[in-house]
Protein backbone atom coordinates (compact mmCIF):
# COMPACT_ATOMS: atom_id res chain seq x y z
CA UNK A 1 0.00 0.00 0.00
CA UNK A 2 1.32 3.47 -0.60
CA UNK A 3 -0.24 7.18 -0.05
CA UNK A 4 -0.78 8.14 -3.67
CA UNK A 5 -1.56 11.61 -2.60
CA UNK A 6 -1.05 14.19 0.31
CA UNK A 7 -3.62 17.53 -0.41
CA UNK A 8 -4.01 20.55 0.66
CA UNK A 9 -6.98 22.09 0.38
CA UNK A 10 -6.89 25.95 0.38
CA UNK A 11 -8.30 29.64 -0.85
CA UNK A 12 -5.39 31.51 -2.29
CA UNK A 13 -7.12 34.40 -3.24
CA UNK A 14 -7.23 36.60 -5.90
CA UNK A 15 -5.17 38.12 -6.72
CA UNK A 16 -3.60 35.34 -5.61
CA UNK A 17 -1.61 35.66 -2.57
CA UNK A 18 1.34 33.41 -2.80
CA UNK A 19 1.96 32.98 0.91
CA UNK A 20 -0.57 30.95 0.77
CA UNK A 21 0.57 28.71 -1.17
CA UNK A 22 4.37 28.54 0.10
CA UNK A 23 2.65 27.47 3.87
CA UNK A 24 1.02 24.88 2.03
CA UNK A 25 4.41 23.70 0.00
CA UNK A 26 6.04 23.73 3.67
CA UNK A 27 3.31 22.24 4.82
CA UNK A 28 3.54 19.21 2.39
CA UNK A 29 7.26 18.73 2.58
CA UNK A 30 6.77 18.65 6.34
CA UNK A 31 3.84 15.57 5.78
CA UNK A 32 5.45 14.16 3.42
CA UNK A 33 8.90 13.21 5.33
CA UNK A 34 6.51 12.41 8.22
CA UNK A 35 4.46 9.53 6.54
CA UNK A 36 8.31 8.03 4.78
CA UNK A 37 9.45 8.36 7.84
CA UNK A 38 6.45 5.61 9.24
CA UNK A 39 7.59 3.62 6.38
CA UNK A 40 4.36 4.84 3.61
CA UNK A 41 6.19 5.85 0.00
CA UNK A 42 4.50 9.03 -1.08
CA UNK A 43 3.94 9.30 -5.08
CA UNK A 44 2.82 12.82 -5.39
CA UNK A 45 2.03 15.93 -2.56
CA UNK A 46 -0.72 18.37 -4.07
CA UNK A 47 -2.94 21.68 -4.03
CA UNK A 48 -6.36 22.11 -4.85
CA UNK A 49 -8.13 25.43 -4.59
CA UNK A 50 -11.91 26.87 -3.94
CA UNK A 51 -13.47 26.42 -7.53
CA UNK A 52 -11.90 28.60 -9.56
CA UNK A 53 -15.34 30.37 -10.71
CA UNK A 54 -15.48 31.24 -7.11
CA UNK A 55 -11.87 32.68 -7.11
CA UNK A 56 -11.87 34.72 -9.89
CA UNK A 57 -15.26 36.12 -9.47
CA UNK A 58 -17.93 36.15 -13.26
CA UNK A 59 -16.12 39.23 -13.89
CA UNK A 60 -12.71 37.47 -14.45
CA UNK A 61 -13.15 34.40 -16.02
CA UNK A 62 -11.32 34.88 -18.89
CA UNK A 63 -8.18 35.58 -16.56
CA UNK A 64 -8.09 31.78 -15.99
CA UNK A 65 -5.08 31.06 -18.24
CA UNK A 66 -3.26 33.49 -16.31
CA UNK A 67 -3.94 31.93 -12.88
CA UNK A 68 -3.33 28.77 -14.72
CA UNK A 69 0.31 29.76 -15.36
CA UNK A 70 0.50 31.68 -11.99
CA UNK A 71 0.02 28.82 -10.19
CA UNK A 72 1.75 26.40 -12.61
CA UNK A 73 5.05 27.71 -12.07
CA UNK A 74 4.61 28.44 -8.15
CA UNK A 75 3.82 24.92 -7.25
CA UNK A 76 6.82 23.75 -9.63
CA UNK A 77 9.25 25.88 -7.67
CA UNK A 78 7.49 24.29 -3.98
CA UNK A 79 7.89 20.37 -5.49
CA UNK A 80 3.79 20.07 -5.37
CA UNK A 81 3.26 17.98 -8.14
CA UNK A 82 -0.08 19.02 -8.98
CA UNK A 83 -2.88 21.43 -8.64
CA UNK A 84 -6.79 21.30 -9.09
CA UNK A 85 -8.23 24.82 -9.33
CA UNK A 86 -11.41 22.95 -9.06
CA UNK A 87 -15.00 22.74 -11.20
CA UNK A 88 -16.89 24.92 -13.34
CA UNK A 89 -20.26 25.92 -11.68
CA UNK A 90 -23.48 25.48 -13.80
CA UNK A 91 -24.16 29.55 -12.73
CA UNK A 92 -21.32 30.39 -14.69
CA UNK A 93 -21.60 29.22 -18.00
CA UNK A 94 -18.35 30.68 -19.19
CA UNK A 95 -16.68 28.72 -16.72
CA UNK A 96 -16.84 25.31 -18.98
CA UNK A 97 -15.45 27.09 -22.35
CA UNK A 98 -12.38 28.48 -20.81
CA UNK A 99 -11.11 25.37 -19.18
CA UNK A 100 -9.60 23.48 -22.38
CA UNK A 101 -7.46 26.12 -23.07
CA UNK A 102 -6.24 26.49 -19.69
CA UNK A 103 -5.37 22.74 -19.58
CA UNK A 104 -3.45 23.11 -22.99
CA UNK A 105 -0.73 25.76 -21.31
CA UNK A 106 -0.47 22.98 -18.27
CA UNK A 107 0.08 19.49 -18.24
CA UNK A 108 0.28 19.71 -14.18
CA UNK A 109 -3.25 21.98 -13.34
CA UNK A 110 -6.49 19.92 -12.96
CA UNK A 111 -9.56 20.39 -13.75
CA UNK A 112 -13.43 19.54 -13.17
CA UNK A 113 -16.54 20.74 -14.18
CA UNK A 114 -19.93 19.98 -11.85
CA UNK A 115 -23.03 18.13 -13.48
CA UNK A 116 -25.35 17.52 -10.63
CA UNK A 117 -25.63 18.03 -7.07
CA UNK A 118 -28.22 17.68 -4.51
CA UNK A 119 -28.44 21.72 -4.02
CA UNK A 120 -28.48 22.67 -7.80
CA UNK A 121 -30.14 19.26 -9.39
CA UNK A 122 -29.10 17.79 -12.77
CA UNK A 123 -28.45 20.65 -14.89
CA UNK A 124 -28.98 19.26 -18.48
CA UNK A 125 -26.53 22.46 -19.57
CA UNK A 126 -23.92 21.98 -17.54
CA UNK A 127 -23.68 17.89 -18.72
CA UNK A 128 -23.82 19.45 -22.41
CA UNK A 129 -20.89 21.71 -21.30
CA UNK A 130 -18.86 18.87 -19.71
CA UNK A 131 -18.96 16.76 -22.55
CA UNK A 132 -17.82 20.05 -25.06
CA UNK A 133 -15.27 20.17 -22.48
CA UNK A 134 -14.05 16.28 -23.11
CA UNK A 135 -14.42 16.47 -26.85
CA UNK A 136 -12.05 20.00 -27.03
CA UNK A 137 -9.39 18.49 -24.36
CA UNK A 138 -9.48 15.09 -26.89
CA UNK A 139 -7.68 17.26 -29.95
CA UNK A 140 -4.86 19.23 -27.25
CA UNK A 141 -3.19 15.80 -27.94
CA UNK A 142 -2.53 13.41 -30.79
CA UNK A 143 -3.50 10.42 -28.13
CA UNK A 144 -6.06 12.37 -25.87
CA UNK A 145 -4.17 12.25 -23.16
CA UNK A 146 -5.11 16.05 -21.70
CA UNK A 147 -7.95 14.75 -20.83
CA UNK A 148 -6.57 12.96 -17.79
CA UNK A 149 -6.78 16.51 -16.47
CA UNK A 150 -10.54 17.18 -16.61
CA UNK A 151 -12.89 14.79 -14.61
CA UNK A 152 -17.20 15.67 -14.90
CA UNK A 153 -18.73 15.43 -11.35
CA UNK A 154 -21.62 14.28 -9.80
CA UNK A 155 -22.85 14.87 -6.36
CA UNK A 156 -18.95 15.13 -5.28
CA UNK A 157 -18.63 17.40 -2.08
CA UNK A 158 -15.36 19.25 -1.45
CA UNK A 159 -12.82 17.56 0.14
CA UNK A 160 -11.65 14.50 -1.94
CA UNK A 161 -7.87 14.20 -2.34
CA UNK A 162 -7.99 12.53 -5.64
CA UNK A 163 -7.55 14.21 -8.90
CA UNK A 164 -9.38 15.36 -10.66
CA UNK A 165 -12.30 16.10 -8.42
CA UNK A 166 -10.47 17.41 -5.78
CA UNK A 167 -11.71 21.06 -4.07
CA UNK A 168 -11.96 23.17 -1.66
CA UNK A 169 -15.31 24.87 -0.15
CA UNK A 170 -13.86 27.22 3.00
CA UNK A 171 -10.83 29.99 3.60
CA UNK A 172 -9.50 28.24 6.25
CA UNK A 173 -7.04 25.33 5.02
CA UNK A 174 -7.20 21.53 5.63
CA UNK A 175 -5.79 18.31 3.89
CA UNK A 176 -6.76 14.40 3.46
CA UNK A 177 -5.21 11.42 2.10
CA UNK A 178 -5.54 9.56 -0.79
CA UNK A 179 -3.97 6.08 -0.69
CA UNK A 180 -3.02 3.69 -3.88
CA UNK A 181 -4.27 0.01 -1.72
CA UNK A 182 -6.02 -2.17 -4.45
CA UNK A 183 -2.68 -4.52 -3.62
CA UNK A 184 -4.34 -4.63 -0.16
CA UNK A 185 -8.10 -6.57 -1.67
CA UNK A 186 -5.81 -8.88 -3.77
CA UNK A 187 -3.63 -9.97 -0.83
CA UNK A 188 -6.89 -10.36 1.27
CA UNK A 189 -8.35 -12.67 -0.57
CA UNK A 190 -5.40 -14.84 -2.40
CA UNK A 191 -5.49 -17.44 -0.04
CA UNK A 192 -9.13 -17.12 1.78
CA UNK A 193 -11.34 -19.70 2.09
CA UNK A 194 -14.18 -18.02 2.49
CA UNK A 195 -15.77 -14.56 0.79
CA UNK A 196 -16.17 -14.02 4.93
CA UNK A 197 -12.55 -14.44 5.77
CA UNK A 198 -11.31 -12.37 3.02
CA UNK A 199 -13.71 -9.34 3.89
CA UNK A 200 -11.96 -9.95 7.38
CA UNK A 201 -8.64 -9.47 6.21
CA UNK A 202 -9.04 -6.76 3.88
CA UNK A 203 -11.10 -5.14 7.39
CA UNK A 204 -8.30 -5.51 8.98
CA UNK A 205 -5.23 -4.49 6.83
CA UNK A 206 -7.51 -1.08 6.14
CA UNK A 207 -7.57 -0.30 9.55
CA UNK A 208 -4.27 -1.47 10.39
CA UNK A 209 -2.97 1.44 8.05
CA UNK A 210 -5.89 3.78 8.37
CA UNK A 211 -5.47 4.05 12.55
CA UNK A 212 -1.53 4.17 11.52
CA UNK A 213 -2.02 6.89 8.97
CA UNK A 214 -4.59 8.58 11.46
CA UNK A 215 -2.39 8.85 14.08
CA UNK A 216 0.46 10.80 12.39
CA UNK A 217 -1.60 13.09 10.47
CA UNK A 218 -3.12 14.16 13.95
CA UNK A 219 0.23 14.68 14.87
CA UNK A 220 0.88 17.15 12.08
CA UNK A 221 -2.25 19.67 13.02
CA UNK A 222 -0.98 21.24 16.13
CA UNK A 223 -0.08 24.85 14.12
CA UNK A 224 -1.25 23.31 10.81
CA UNK A 225 -4.30 22.70 8.61
CA UNK A 226 -7.56 20.50 9.66
CA UNK A 227 -7.09 16.73 8.90
CA UNK A 228 -10.44 15.95 6.99
CA UNK A 229 -9.50 11.98 6.91
CA UNK A 230 -8.53 9.34 4.30
CA UNK A 231 -9.68 8.42 1.03
CA UNK A 232 -9.19 4.63 1.30
CA UNK A 233 -10.37 4.37 -2.12
CA UNK A 234 -8.97 0.76 -3.35
CA UNK A 235 -6.56 2.77 -5.92
CA UNK A 236 -4.83 0.42 -8.55
CA UNK A 237 -1.44 0.67 -10.39
CA UNK A 238 -1.16 -0.84 -13.47
CA UNK A 239 0.81 -4.36 -12.20
CA UNK A 240 -1.28 -7.39 -11.37
CA UNK A 241 -0.30 -6.95 -7.88
CA UNK A 242 -2.11 -3.61 -7.19
CA UNK A 243 -5.54 -4.40 -9.73
CA UNK A 244 -8.70 -4.26 -8.55
CA UNK A 245 -9.54 -6.50 -11.06
CA UNK A 246 -7.52 -9.11 -10.39
CA UNK A 247 -8.95 -8.84 -6.65
CA UNK A 248 -12.52 -9.28 -8.01
CA UNK A 249 -11.04 -12.08 -9.73
CA UNK A 250 -9.36 -13.30 -6.24
CA UNK A 251 -12.86 -13.62 -5.23
CA UNK A 252 -13.67 -16.52 -7.38
CA UNK A 253 -14.95 -14.36 -10.30
CA UNK A 254 -13.65 -16.07 -13.53
CA UNK A 255 -13.23 -12.54 -15.42
CA UNK A 256 -14.29 -8.94 -13.95
CA UNK A 257 -17.34 -8.13 -16.43
CA UNK A 258 -19.39 -11.43 -16.07
CA UNK A 259 -21.97 -11.84 -13.61
CA UNK A 260 -21.08 -11.95 -10.14
CA UNK A 261 -18.78 -9.09 -10.19
CA UNK A 262 -21.08 -6.32 -9.04
CA UNK A 263 -21.29 -8.55 -5.80
CA UNK A 264 -17.50 -8.71 -5.63
CA UNK A 265 -17.42 -5.15 -6.14
CA UNK A 266 -20.15 -4.19 -3.13
CA UNK A 267 -18.43 -6.58 -0.93
CA UNK A 268 -15.09 -4.76 -1.35
CA UNK A 269 -16.61 -1.64 -1.41
CA UNK A 270 -18.24 -2.25 1.97
CA UNK A 271 -15.26 -3.68 3.70
CA UNK A 272 -14.16 -0.42 3.37
CA UNK A 273 -16.82 1.57 4.84
CA UNK A 274 -17.31 -1.65 7.78
CA UNK A 275 -13.47 -0.34 8.33
CA UNK A 276 -12.61 1.75 11.65
CA UNK A 277 -10.54 5.25 10.26
CA UNK A 278 -11.36 8.80 9.31
CA UNK A 279 -13.32 8.53 6.19
CA UNK A 280 -13.04 11.00 3.64
CA UNK A 281 -13.67 11.43 -0.32
CA UNK A 282 -14.72 8.81 -2.29
CA UNK A 283 -13.85 5.55 -0.10
CA UNK A 284 -14.61 3.29 -2.51
CA UNK A 285 -14.46 0.60 -5.43
CA UNK A 286 -12.05 2.55 -8.06
CA UNK A 287 -12.39 1.35 -11.69
CA UNK A 288 -10.18 3.48 -14.14
CA UNK A 289 -9.83 0.86 -17.04
CA UNK A 290 -6.39 2.73 -17.97
CA UNK A 291 -5.07 2.30 -14.69
CA UNK A 292 -5.59 -1.31 -14.04
CA UNK A 293 -3.86 -4.40 -15.80
CA UNK A 294 -7.02 -6.28 -15.49
CA UNK A 295 -9.55 -3.82 -16.11
CA UNK A 296 -7.37 -3.11 -19.36
CA UNK A 297 -6.87 -6.51 -20.24
CA UNK A 298 -11.10 -7.24 -19.74
CA UNK A 299 -12.06 -4.11 -21.70
CA UNK A 300 -9.67 -5.00 -24.70
CA UNK A 301 -11.58 -8.41 -24.37
CA UNK A 302 -14.77 -6.91 -24.23
CA UNK A 303 -15.93 -8.96 -21.69
CA UNK A 304 -15.76 -5.36 -19.19
CA UNK A 305 -18.13 -2.81 -21.05
CA UNK A 306 -19.02 0.94 -19.95
CA UNK A 307 -22.52 -0.59 -19.19
CA UNK A 308 -20.53 -2.93 -17.13
CA UNK A 309 -18.49 0.00 -14.99
CA UNK A 310 -21.91 2.23 -14.96
CA UNK A 311 -23.53 -0.91 -13.03
CA UNK A 312 -20.59 -1.34 -10.86
CA UNK A 313 -20.86 2.60 -9.92
CA UNK A 314 -24.38 1.57 -8.14
CA UNK A 315 -22.67 0.08 -5.51
CA UNK A 316 -18.96 1.95 -5.29
CA UNK A 317 -18.37 5.54 -5.06
CA UNK A 318 -15.60 6.60 -7.68
CA UNK A 319 -17.70 6.25 -11.51
CA UNK A 320 -16.43 6.20 -14.93
CA UNK A 321 -12.71 6.69 -15.09
CA UNK A 322 -10.10 6.63 -17.90
CA UNK A 323 -12.16 4.88 -20.40
CA UNK A 324 -10.73 5.48 -23.75
CA UNK A 325 -13.14 6.03 -26.32
CA UNK A 326 -13.18 6.47 -30.08
CA UNK A 327 -11.75 9.99 -31.95
CA UNK A 328 -14.97 10.93 -33.65
CA UNK A 329 -17.40 10.50 -30.03
CA UNK A 330 -19.73 13.91 -30.47
CA UNK A 331 -20.25 15.36 -27.00
CA UNK A 332 -24.26 14.43 -28.58
CA UNK A 333 -22.95 10.94 -27.85
CA UNK A 334 -21.28 11.83 -24.65
CA UNK A 335 -24.46 14.04 -22.86
CA UNK A 336 -26.59 10.75 -22.35
CA UNK A 337 -23.54 8.78 -20.58
CA UNK A 338 -23.16 12.12 -18.45
CA UNK A 339 -26.75 11.96 -17.77
CA UNK A 340 -26.92 8.14 -16.60
CA UNK A 341 -24.37 8.75 -14.48
CA UNK A 342 -25.70 11.97 -12.75
CA UNK A 343 -28.97 10.18 -12.74
CA UNK A 344 -27.41 7.23 -10.62
CA UNK A 345 -25.28 10.06 -7.98
CA UNK A 346 -28.30 11.53 -7.18
CA UNK A 347 -30.78 8.66 -6.62
CA UNK A 348 -28.13 6.83 -4.92
CA UNK A 349 -26.53 9.95 -2.71
CA UNK A 350 -23.04 9.15 -3.92
CA UNK A 351 -19.81 10.91 -5.28
CA UNK A 352 -19.19 9.74 -8.97
CA UNK A 353 -17.34 11.50 -11.24
CA UNK A 354 -16.76 10.95 -15.61
CA UNK A 355 -12.80 10.58 -16.98
CA UNK A 356 -13.88 10.01 -20.34
CA UNK A 357 -10.68 9.82 -22.80
CA UNK A 358 -11.82 10.07 -26.88
CA UNK A 359 -8.78 9.30 -28.90
CA UNK A 360 -8.15 11.16 -32.13
CA UNK A 361 -7.66 8.68 -34.97
CA UNK A 362 -8.57 5.92 -32.94
CA UNK A 363 -12.25 4.03 -33.21
CA UNK A 364 -13.85 1.06 -31.39
CA UNK A 365 -11.83 -2.35 -30.85
CA UNK A 366 -8.63 0.10 -31.82
CA UNK A 367 -6.10 -1.00 -29.30
CA UNK A 368 -4.24 2.46 -27.20
CA UNK A 369 -0.88 3.53 -27.19
CA UNK A 370 0.11 5.40 -24.26
CA UNK A 371 3.65 5.87 -23.13
CA UNK A 372 2.64 6.87 -19.59
CA UNK A 373 3.94 4.47 -15.89
CA UNK A 374 0.48 4.86 -14.65
CA UNK A 375 -1.26 3.04 -17.85
CA UNK A 376 -1.70 -0.08 -18.66
CA UNK A 377 -2.73 0.03 -22.69
CA UNK A 378 -5.93 -1.50 -23.77
CA UNK A 379 -8.33 -1.23 -26.66
CA UNK A 380 -10.85 1.74 -27.15
CA UNK A 381 -14.26 0.73 -25.89
CA UNK A 382 -17.97 1.19 -27.35
CA UNK A 383 -19.68 3.55 -26.50
CA UNK A 384 -23.49 2.38 -27.50
CA UNK A 385 -25.47 6.09 -27.30
CA UNK A 386 -27.02 8.28 -29.54
CA UNK A 387 -27.95 11.70 -29.61
CA UNK A 388 -31.28 12.52 -27.19
CA UNK A 389 -34.04 14.03 -28.11
CA UNK A 390 -37.36 16.12 -26.50
CA UNK A 391 -37.29 16.67 -24.48
CA UNK A 392 -34.04 15.51 -22.82
CA UNK A 393 -32.31 17.80 -25.47
CA UNK A 394 -33.04 20.83 -23.74
CA UNK A 395 -31.04 22.70 -20.91
CA UNK A 396 -33.50 21.99 -18.20
CA UNK A 397 -32.17 21.91 -14.66
CA UNK A 398 -34.70 19.19 -12.65
CA UNK A 399 -34.37 17.59 -9.11
CA UNK A 400 -34.17 13.85 -8.63
CA UNK A 401 -34.41 13.02 -4.92
CA UNK A 402 -32.70 10.20 -3.16
CA UNK A 403 -34.16 7.02 -2.59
Amino acid sequence: MKIRSITYFCNPKYPLEEKILHKAGKFLAEAKSAYEAAGYEVQTVRVATIPFPKLLGEEHINKLLELTNQIAGIVEALNIGYASLGPALPESPRSYEVIPDAIFISKNVFFSGVMADKTRGLNLAAIRACADVIVRCAQIEANGFANLQFAALANVLAGAAFFPAAYHDKDKPTFAIATESADLAVQAFENAKTIEEGRNNLISEIEKHGKKLAKISNSLISNSPRFLGIDFSLAPFPDDAHSLGNAVEKMGIPKIGLHGSLAAAAILTEAVDRADFPHTGFSGFMQPVLEDSVLAKRAAEGTLTIKDALLYSAVCGTGLDTIPLAGDTTAEQLVPLLLDLSALALRLDKPLTARLMPIPGKKAGDETSFDFGFFANSKVMSLESEQLKAPFNSSETFEIKKR
